[in-house]
């Protein structure tokens, strides 16, 4: 059985079925997991996605799910099948560091919300993913554990800052994970990966026990084979938290605006892939865009042609200019930030310089030496935008850039249902190849910013390939609370496409399970509970 071709929707309804046992399945992709975390395997071929495994919790947690599996009980469609956690989401197991320094050590009392709510639902947590440091980055470069590698092309990039996350499902170390994104951390490892992923609407997903960087954009966001995968993941995730202020606030549970609901096909078996009545918009600007790379572009425009050949109506819309708004959102994130990481001062909890003689030496030499140059770099422009008159002239107008974006938005979205776009302008780059390119790392989100400026939901997922066989992501932005529309429409995309069912070619990193293939039921197959025996 090679577990890599196996959605956490498919797993789950073999351990369901009693053909695998939460544990066996467990130990394959830890016994996989391991052998990319060994310090002692050539570097070339490993992909660093995993900070660290979680062994011991991960098998107690599948043996106590299979327990309430075997008497019958079914917490969720994904109960007892393991995934990943970006080491920016904080758990009681193991520690959170956010892949930098000045964390280091730091294990968290508590569990964020999404991950009380994952262990609920009979969630297997393996370990967590490595990520840009604060997840500052669109490569996962930058990391105190170091580079990720793309399982697709192994000395490119696997995206940022979610990039453990992407590259640990990709692989096959994990049948999905959860991500964090604040300007596209999600969406843009999806597309370098050949993943779906999805932003949530901001205030779907608590941020309870999120590692904050820009809170006013930060969101959990999933990350897995296929839409349907998402789709189960964030109904699972999702809800309104009291210990976070910004989590669907005035909003019952069971509201039609609500990501709780199932919505057409995602949550079955697949049927009827027909996309009559829906309007998908076209921003004609956003194809325009001199640094798009033409392949990217032919990809998403035909996928256009297919989403219009299931029966959607394509229309031509206005949106305002990308690189304003990317502007914008990079002002008030590095502000938000500045606030935000004021609280590792070598305190509280994590590193602290052990030179220091005085107070304001402890906090500076702390700060000067836990924090990564690329954290120091935002943080240092974060002050500078906040400072006298910049604050007026930088920070206020950029929250008026925020404002036009978001009515926008909200009117081209009045005519349509969904707004197709690339996901990334660019493809993965080479390792260490845009150390010296700053504006091209900063147009790497110009796709993707808008979404978190706007709180709106967004999408990501494969619709082609380049011609070097790496896979290209498009993306799918809509209403607020429109996540699991978005979603469906992706799962009758991927119903009438293969994209998403590719994986990467040649890894060195395979399921080892003596259970042949044969024995198991294809993946995409009803499994059958008369095999029976997988424990």
């Amino acid at each position: 059985m090679d577990i890599k071709n196996y959605t956490a929707y498919e797993l789950g309804k073999l351990i369901k079925n009693k053909e695998l046992s939460s544990p066996e399945l467990t130990r394959r992709f830890l016994d996989v997991s391991r052998r990319d975390l060994d310090k002692g395997a050539d570097d070339e071929t490993k992909l660093n996605a995993y900070t660290e495994l979680l062994e011991e919790s991960a098998m107690r947690a599948a043996s106590e799910v299979q327990k309430k599996i075997d008497k019958g009980e079914n917490p969720s469609p994904v109960a007892g099948v393991p995934m990943a956690l970006k080491d920016n989401i904080c758990t009681t197991e193991g520690q959170t560091t956010a892949a930098s320094k000045i964390l280091a050590g730091y294990v968290s009392p508590f569990d964020a919300d999404a991950v009380e709510r994952l262990k609920n639902a009979g969630a297997v947590i393996l370990g967590k993913t490595n990520m840009d440091e604060f997840a500052m980055g669109s490569s996962t470069e930058n990391s105190c554990y170091g580079p990720v590698r793309n399982p697709w092309a192994l000395p490119r990039v696997p995206g940022g800052s979610s990039g453990g996350s992407s590259a640990a499902v990709a692989a096959g170390l994990a049948p999905y994970a959860l991500g964090s994104d604040t300007g596209g951390s999600v969406r843009q490892p999806c597309s370098f990966t050949g993943l779906t992923g999805i932003k949530p609407t901001y205030g779907s997903v608590s941020r309870h026990g999120l590692i904050a960087l820009a809170s006013s954009f930060d969101q959990v966001g999933t990350m897995a084979l296929d839409a349907r995968d998402c789709s189960i993941i964030l109904s699972v995730i999702s809800g309104k938290d009291e210990r976070d202020s910004t989590s669907a606030a005035g909003l019952a549970e069971g509201d039609a605006r609500l990501p709780f609901r199932p919505c057409g096909i995602v949550h079955g078996e697949p049927g009827d892939n027909r996309l009559e009545g829906k309007r998908i918009g076209i921003p004609e600007s956003f194809f325009s865009l001199p640094e798009l790379d033409a392949e990217i572009k032919a990809c998403v425009i035909a996928a256009s042609e297919t989403l219009r050949g299931l029966g959607a109506e394509i229309v031509n819309i206005d949106l305002p200019s990308l690189t304003d708004a990317l502007s914008a959102h990079f002002v008030i994130l590095c502000a938000e930030a500045a606030s935000n990481l004021a609280r590792y001062d070598g305190v509280k909890y994590g590193f602290r310089a052990e030179d220091a003689g005085t107070i304001e030496e402890v906090y500076a030499k702390t700060r000067g030496e836990g924090f990564g140059k690329k954290v120091k770099t935002r943080v240092l422009f974060g002050y500078h935008v906040l400072s006298g008159k910049n604050f007026e002239s930088h920070f206020r107008q950029a929250q008026k850039v925020r404002g036009l974006v978001k009515r926008a938005y909200d009117k081209a979205l009045e005519n349509c249902d969904a707004i197709l776009t690339p996901a990334s302008p660019f493809m993965p780059h080479v390792i260490g190849e845009q150390e010296a390119n700053p504006s091209r790392v900063f147009l790497s989100d110009v796709y993707t910013a808008p979404a978190n400026l706007t709180g709106l939901p967004a999408a990501a997922a494969p619709c082609g390939f380049d011609g070097s066989g790496l896979p290209v992501g498009m993306q799918l932005t809509g209403k607020a609370y429109s996540d699991m529309d978005l979603l469906d429409v992706i799962a009758r995309f991927q119903q009438a496409t293969d994209f998403h069912k590719k994986r990467p070619p040649g890894l060195p990193l395979r399921d080892t399970g003596e259970q042949s293939s044969e024995e198991m039921p294809s993946p995409g197959e009803t499994p059958s509970a008369s095999k029976g025996g997988g424990r």
